[in-house]
């Protein structure tokens, strides 16, 4: 790997993990010290990740890491909500017995995800869905979800922050499960609909509601302070 690729895999690995914040200024000089390079080949890959929205480059050379935001999760949601069940419909139409056997595997070493997840729980979730998504056979399908999922997991992390009931744990596994036998009997409508309701509960969504309460508040409050002031 080069230089820059070894900034680039460093910096987005502390990004998805969380290790830097939403918002936080990246410490160039520091990080270019602590990888022994200079910061050229760590803008190269500044730059590399501003492309994959994780990152924003100002004109004055800083860089922070990508806020994030109300309309953004909301966009997530809504492609999501066309695009999973879309593959998981094709997947149990075209999937293939090794398809089918990936699909199986990932399925029994997903962990469930709870406060704080380590990045080998993410990474199970991941390969699950990915294995639903490869067994579409559409190549364009499976590389558009895939470029989503980085700025998905940010979200999901959000809406771990405030924990999960085990009833949450307890339905996610069973979709998980659904999932898997519709593939499996070739039911396409049934995994559609699974999926669906998958995205529709999921950690994507619940980070939608919670950065939609937080935009509310202020106004709220701000609203208040109007009608305090005229009395």
């Amino acid at each position: 790997m080069t230089k820059a690729e070894v900034a680039y895999e460093l910096v987005r690995e502390r990004v998805l993990r969380g290790d830097l914040t939403p918002g936080a200024v990246i410490p160039q000089a520091s990080l270019a010290h602590e990888l022994g390079i200079s910061t050229t080949p760590l803008r190269e890959a500044l730059r590399r990740l501003m492309t994959e929205g994780l990152v924003e480059l100002d004109a004055h050379r800083d860089a922070r890491v990508t806020r994030l935001t109300v309309e953004e999760a909301r966009d997530l949601i809504e492609i999501r909500r066309s695009l999973d069940p879309l593959a998981a419909g094709l997947a149990a139409e075209r999937r293939t017995r090794d398809d089918l056997a990936l699909i199986r595997e990932t399925a029994h070493e997903l962990l469930p995800l709870r406060t704080d997840p380590g990045t080998a729980e993410l990474l199970t979730h991941r390969r699950f869905h990915v294995a639903i998504f490869s067994a579409s056979h559409n190549q364009v399908l499976v590389q558009t979800l895939d470029s989503l999922w980085d700025k998905a997991d940010r979200y999901r992390r959000l809406a771990l922050e405030t924990g999960r009931t085990e009833a949450d744990l307890d339905r996610t596994h069973t979709e998980h499960l659904e999932l898997v036998d519709a593939i499996a009997a070739g039911d396409s409508g049934t995994a559609t609909s699974v999926m669906l309701a998958h995205v529709e509960a999921s950690l994507g969504a619940r980070a939608v509601a919670r950065l939609s309460s937080d935009a509310a508040q202020p106004a709220a409050r701000s609203l208040r302070g109007i009608r305090g002031a005229r009395v």
